[in-house]
């Protein structure tokens, strides 16, 4: 309701004379609409929510309380605050008001300077109760993409100094995305991972330049380093226990542990591996071997999926199975992502 609007009032009552005694009060100050049942009450503060209701109790058919409860249950209707306005005066009426969602209760006859302060009161309490919302609304918007900034900004610290494109970890995490909902995961677990699986390779961050940049193979000494970026991931991602934090943890430390054996850390196999982590490495893999690197040109997709079907141990097989299932969605994310590059995505 804007500062110089007349807010809306619907008036419910069986009555005419009541109904007249109220629309007399209100009609100088505010907008008001009248019912005579519960039914057609609730029919017009679906079609048209007012600001308020000055709601009957005994009425036929459907009483006051009942009309509260299931305004209160209605999604776009449940934010209204009513106040019963009654000729019942017992307090186990007036606890019963308040039970079925009722903000106050006014006692017939009524007096009109009552009516209108108890109206003037709770519209106030209902424009502030909504500008509270809007804040909070507005903060949390505002911390879910500082979360998103977070993830985005150690994605590419830890990517820095590597020299992929820049666009694998995005590309890679749609990738997984669409494998998880394949495999049946929730929308909110799909999101989480979308954020979580850009970050498996953070541990990076602590590879010399003489690792990460180095044009040849690694020596076995410099494997043993380079297989530290696991847990070094997972120690820098661990200091936070929200859900995708946890996720991205498990995702750091895991996603090269093999399906059956033989990976590292930790040389976990089949399901004792996280599923995030078990998703991460088939993506991962597929999109190194699609990308064009300095030092090699992008497998055909046909040949990636070939070696991804293969597996050799490496990946979940019912995990396989799903990616290969959905190899034209995944060839169109990556042309999606292919043309996001070309132009200068990051």
């Amino acid at each position: 309701m804007s500062e110089h609007s007349r807010a809306n009032i619907l008036v419910v009552d069986d009555t005419e004379t009541n109904i007249d005694i109220l629309v007399d009060v209100l009609a100088p100050e505010y907008e008001v609409a009248v019912a005579m049942d519960g039914a057609t009450a609730l029919e017009m503060a679906e079609e048209e929510p007012p600001d308020l209701i000055l709601l009957d109790i005994m009425m036929p058919d459907m009483d006051g309380y009942e009309v509260c409860r299931r305004l209160k249950a209605a999604r776009t209707t449940y934010r209204i605050p009513v106040i019963f306005v009654t000729a019942l005066s017992d307090t186990q009426d007036e606890a019963a008001g308040f039970a079925a969602g009722g903000v106050d209760y006014i006692t017939k006859p009524i007096s009109p300077p009552i009516v209108l302060a108890r109206v003037a009161t709770h519209l106030a309490l209902a424009d502030q109760q909504r500008a509270c919302e809007h804040t909070v609304e507005r903060q949390l918007a505002e911390i879910r993409q500082s979360h998103k900034d977070a993830v985005y900004m150690l994605g590419h610290a830890g990517h820095y100094n590597d020299d992929d494109t820049g666009v694998h970890i995005w590309r890679m995490a749609s990738y997984a995305r669409e494998l998880a909902k394949s495999l049946g995961w929730s929308v909110e677990a799909q999101q989480l991972l979308l954020l979580a699986a850009p970050l498996h390779d953070t541990g990076k961050i602590g590879m010399p330049d003489s690792i990460l940049k180095k044009p040849g193979p690694l020596t076995e000494e410099e494997w043993v380093i380079m297989r530290t970026h696991t847990t070094i991931g997972h120690r820098i991602l661990s200091v936070s226990n929200t859900p995708l934090f946890v996720m991205a943890a498990d995702v750091a430390l895991c996603h090269h542990e093999r399906w059956g054996g033989g990976g590292y850390p930790a040389g976990l196999q089949g399901e004792a591996i996280p599923e995030a982590a078990r998703i991460v490495a088939i993506t991962d893999v597929f999109d190194a071997l699609t990308m064009q690197r300095p030092y090699k040109q992008p497998w055909p997709v046909e040949r990636a999926l070939e070696y991804i079907a293969q597996g050799d141990g490496h990946f979940d097989p019912h995990m396989v199975e799903h990616f290969l299932y959905i190899q034209d969605r995944i060839v169109e994310i990556m042309r999606h992502w292919n043309r996001k590059e070309k132009g200068n995505f990051l």
